[in-house]
């Protein structure tokens, strides 16, 4: 197994490819079940990718034939495109920009993002929400001007982000920026001036989205809590089989 560094934090996606090869093992006779109570208990514990890698490594994958390479593949291959080409649509974008004087603005939900926005705050705020947007562009420029105000910059999962205001008794957020984007997203440049106010930058999924994974989340968990079950059940049946072999051995037929 190599390209993955085994420090790195294993998902719960990532035990379930380990706990599917050990039942696969189970069932073709290469574990006995006291091994593959042993393996599948520190599949659980595991919490990094080399605590992981081991369990697996005198294993082929599933599927694969005699000879096979051992051990599941826990490599990190890149995201596909998903739907960031439909999401880059051309045109002019749905407004060229925003202002706020003691006052506040929005621009959210399905509107599309023109190649140059240009916002202004003064005494007031606004928020750029970028989760559910399309874009005129694949790389995008959204200009923040902040006097004695604040603006907010919220963008999805996935999208490349470069910070390049500057701030006089204000400031950038920085946080988001240097992490790789998704084959196929945009590129949004935040750039503008500060004074005496901020830009913040903040990377968030959509309210669907979240509600989403805390359900798959919450499967996962009752998924574990059945094979759990089914492996207590299957120590049980070992249990009493071995109970029944030592007093046929003890008692034969009598």
């Amino acid at each position: 197994m190599t390209d993955y560094a085994p420090d790195l934090r294993a998902s719960d996606a990532d035990r379930e490819r380990v706990a599917e090869v050990l039942r696969d093992a189970l069932a073709e006779g290469r574990l006995d079940m006291e091994e593959f109570e042993e393996r599948l208990e520190a599949t659980y514990k595991a919490r990094t990718y080399g605590e992981l890698t081991p369990i697996t490594r005198d294993l082929p994958t599933p599927g694969a034939g005699a000879g096979a390479a051992p051990a599941v593949s826990l490599r990190k291959e890149p995201a596909a495109g998903g739907d960031w080409a439909g999401r880059i649509v051309g045109g002019e974008g749905s407004s060229a920009g925003a202002f706020a004087i003691m006052s506040g603005f929005q621009r959210k939900g399905r509107w599309t993002v023109p190649k140059r926005f240009t916002c202004f705050a003064f005494w007031g705020g606004g928020e750029i929400d970028l989760r559910e947007a399309y874009f005129a562009d694949r790389e995008v420029e959204i200009t923040c001007i902040s006097i004695m105000g604040g603006m907010q910059v919220v963008v999805p999962p996935g999208v490349e982000v470069v910070v390049r205001g500057l701030g006089i008794m204000g400031g950038f957020d920085h946080r988001e920026e240097g992490v790789p984007g998704e084959p196929g997203a945009p590129r949004v440049i935040v750039s503008g001036f500060a004074f005496w106010g901020g830009v913040g930058v903040e990377r968030k999924v959509t309210r669907e989205e979240r509600l989403r994974l805390k359900e798959q989340r919450r499967q996962e968990k009752l998924d574990r809590r059945a094979e759990r079950q089914e492996l207590r059940e299957a120590r049980h049946d070992l249990r009493e089989r071995r109970r029944d072999e030592r007093e046929h051995r003890r008692y034969g037929d009598r």
